[in-house]
């Protein structure tokens, strides 16, 4: 590729390589505190390629490739190459990461033990995670948890915080001194910003944590809080990872101890602070 990058998130290394400089030159900017892969080999590649020579200059269009493809999957216009670079290195952990059970989750930690969240697209989880992160709370991770089958510890992945429409003005008043990419208009999922996570999760992102606390937020209704037993946090967690299957029955005894071992709370919440509140309250009660 003309233009390329390599930069590690957590234990995994990535390249990303690219028909034009713009999406590596964000990258490079955005992500020049993270080391680079150990040793100097990635464990992932991405692409961000032209389908054909003259689309690099005429309606430059961004597909993305790499070691692991979805075939067919539309490409995105060029200004939006930092989100197609962020989707592709997201894409090769969902469909090629083996050594670890990964959560689609959002994650922070505090004395060494974790708070996880998960749930569907809106819930508020990424949200969630970056105004603990503005609290004094290590981020994990926002898009992706990574549990060790072994020993059960949560690893760090804390790649750019990708916030969504009104949430980027949430974070801008909460954390007015964050570094910030492009703001992004008109993606598939409206308009997107991505935070920075701060020097503490970048510095720590090598220690992971005993996970403590699983919450699965619902933004929009009124405060409250039920638990979550160990039976339907299983079916709901099968469906939140996205290599379950493809781990068999490591997967499957992984889960197992999960849901056994950390207690799982549903909250409903109207607001921010609503949910920091309830968050804090649950976590105060582990003790």
């Amino acid at each position: 590729m003309r233009h390329s990058t390599m930069l590690r998130i957590g234990p995994v290394g990535f390249r990303v390589g690219s028909d034009w400089r713009a999406p590596v030159a964000a990258l490079e900017a955005l992500y020049r505190n993270y080391p680079k892969p150990q040793d100097g080999i990635p464990d992932f590649s991405v692409r961000l390629f032209a389908a054909r020579p003259w689309r690099r200059f005429v309606r430059s269009a961004v597909h993305i490739g790499g070691d692991f493809v979805i075939p067919d999957a539309a490409p995105l216009p060029l200004a939006q190459g930092l989100l197609a670079a962020e989707m592709g290195m997201n894409l090769q952990m969902a469909l090629g990461q083996r050594r670890y059970l990964l959560l689609h989750a959002s994650g922070v930690e505090k004395d060494g033990k974790a708070l996880l969240m998960t749930g569907e697209s809106g819930a508020g989880k990424s949200t969630l995670a970056a105004l603990l992160m503005a609290r004094g709370w290590r981020l994990l991770g926002d898009e992706f948890v990574l549990i060790d089958p072994v020993t059960g510890h949560a690893h760090g992945f804390p790649r750019l915080i990708s916030l969504k429409n009104e949430a980027i003005g949430v974070m801008a008043r909460e954390a007015p001194g964050g570094r910030w990419g492009p703001l992004l208009e008109g993606t598939p999922k409206g308009t997107i910003r991505h935070l920075v996570p701060d020097a503490r999760a970048i510095a720590a992102m090598d220690q992971p944590a005993v996970p403590a606390l699983l919450l699965f937020p619902n933004f929009g209704f009124e405060a409250a809080a039920r638990e979550v037993p160990p039976s339907e946090c299983f079916v709901r967690l099968t469906q939140a990872s996205t290599n379950y299957v493809s781990l068999a029955e490591t997967g499957f005894d992984a889960l197992t101890r999960f849901v056994r071992a950390v207690p799982a709370r549903a909250i409903d919440y109207p607001d921010t602070a609503s949910a920091v509140a309830l968050v804090e309250r649950l976590w105060g009660e582990l003790a």
